[in-house]
């Protein structure tokens, strides 16, 4: 399995997001130094073995200062491991190859991990429910589960999955998708309109005013004056 180049553009996809499916190892190197030119093939053949279940990414920190600040880089090649999202292991200097295979074999699930990827890979109700029953905040299964339940309608089940989570932008879009439904069919613009006179006095219209801009979120070219005219009816 290839290496993934990441960029301060793609980092938090490649590597944080990533590292909530499976362990991902960042190298950070850069051209001139021979250390990296040494371990790089070495990492590169340790993390294919594993076949997938550990992913190598590898970062020029040359070309991409963002990520090499994020990671407090002094000295490379700097290897950092993380899993869910947060680094978990990590080591600076080129190693020997036995030394690497170490490295990434602590990082490789266990069995019990492998049965709870192959029912998040199944992904229905049942087998959601079945890592619940072992792991009731696993993240991803209970967002997954919400999903299922908002989409048929159950929006007090899904709610009260969410809240076994800390509030993060997946937590926020399913739990405003729970409670708003499907998505209108004038794409937003018509209800969030209807909305905005009532939502001084109205907290019920105010929730489901956020909720739509959650749904839309930041990326909407629209999201950004909606919140404006939000504000502006508030105060």
């Amino acid at each position: 399995m290839s290496a993934i180049d990441a960029t301060d553009a793609t980092f938090q996809v490649d590597v944080i997001d990533r590292s909530r499916e499976v362990p991902v190892v960042v190298d950070l190197w850069a051209p001139w130094c021979g250390p990296c030119r040494t371990l790089g093939p070495i990492i590169e053949k340790v993390v294919d073995e594993t076949q997938g279940e550990v992913v190598l990414v590898k970062v020029n920190i040359d070309e991409n200062p963002g990520i090499a600040q994020a990671f407090g880089v002094q000295s490379i090649p700097l290897v950092v491991a993380l899993k869910d999202a947060q680094p978990v292991d990590g080591f600076m200097g080129a190693y020997p190859e036995h030394v690497v295979r170490e490295f990434v074999q602590k990082l490789l699930p266990t069995d019990a991990e492998r049965d709870v990827a192959a029912l998040l890979d199944a992904g229905d109700e049942a087998s959601l429910r079945q890592v619940l029953a072992g792991q009731p905040d696993h993240e991803d299964a209970v967002c997954r589960l919400a999903d299922l339940l908002a989409e048929r309608g159950d929006t007090e089940e899904a709610l009260a999955l969410l809240a076994r989570l800390p509030e993060t932008e997946r937590v926020r879009q399913l739990a405003a998708k729970a409670r708003v439904g499907t998505a209108p069919a004038d794409d937003y613009d018509d209800r969030l309109a209807a909305l905005l006179d009532r939502v001084k006095a109205d907290e019920e219209a105010r929730r489901e005013y956020l909720d739509l801009l959650e749904l839309m979120g930041p990326a909407d070219p629209r999201t950004a004056g909606y919140r404006k005219q939000l504000t502006s009816r508030l105060f």
